[in-house]
């Protein structure tokens, strides 16, 4: 039996303002930061809106320099409604250009691997659809924000 190949439908950028890290020092698996979320745009063909004052991203930076991206956040539509965003993934690359990162540099993001999965939640019914969807992204960093293209997974 054959079965669908997935295909990837763009729903919005999200532009991501960000508080300055908060570092927690080493964990169990490596240095732990805090990078509060506060504030930013959605924009897209499916979704748009402003992003809440409210979230966090809880990142574990790994010896290697991988960091594991865990965020919870939410915005508001342009026409009232709130959803939660859960991301989760990983950015990693060459030392220089995570060094470079780190020092707010603009680095391309093509010289880089920063990619998330994400899970949206709503109990607005306007937007049951994304309860019942995949998505996933990809994103770069900024000096003081984060971009994500998010693609829901068809």
């Amino acid at each position: 039996m054959d079965l669908p190949t997935p295909s990837l439908h763009h729903v919005c950028t999200l532009m991501v303002d960000l508080a300055p890290i908060k570092t927690l020092g080493k964990g169990r698996a490596g240095e732990r930061r805090i990078i509060p979320i506060i504030g930013g745009t959605v924009s897209g063909p499916e979704l748009s809106g402003r992003i809440l004052n409210l979230g966090a991203d809880w990142q574990t930076v790994f010896a290697d320099g991988m960091a594991e991206l865990d965020t919870r956040y939410a915005f508001e539509t342009d026409d009232g409604a709130t959803i939660e965003i859960l991301n989760f993934g990983y950015r990693h690359g060459p030392a220089e250009t995570i060094a470079a990162i780190a020092r707010g540099k603009h680095v391309d993001p093509d010289s880089y691997y920063m990619r998330t999965h994400a899970r949206l939640e709503t109990g607005d019914p306007r937007y049951e659809w994304v309860n019942k969807t995949l998505f996933v992204g990809t994103g770069a960093r900024n000096e003081s924000s984060v971009q994500v293209e998010l693609y829901a997974l068809r």
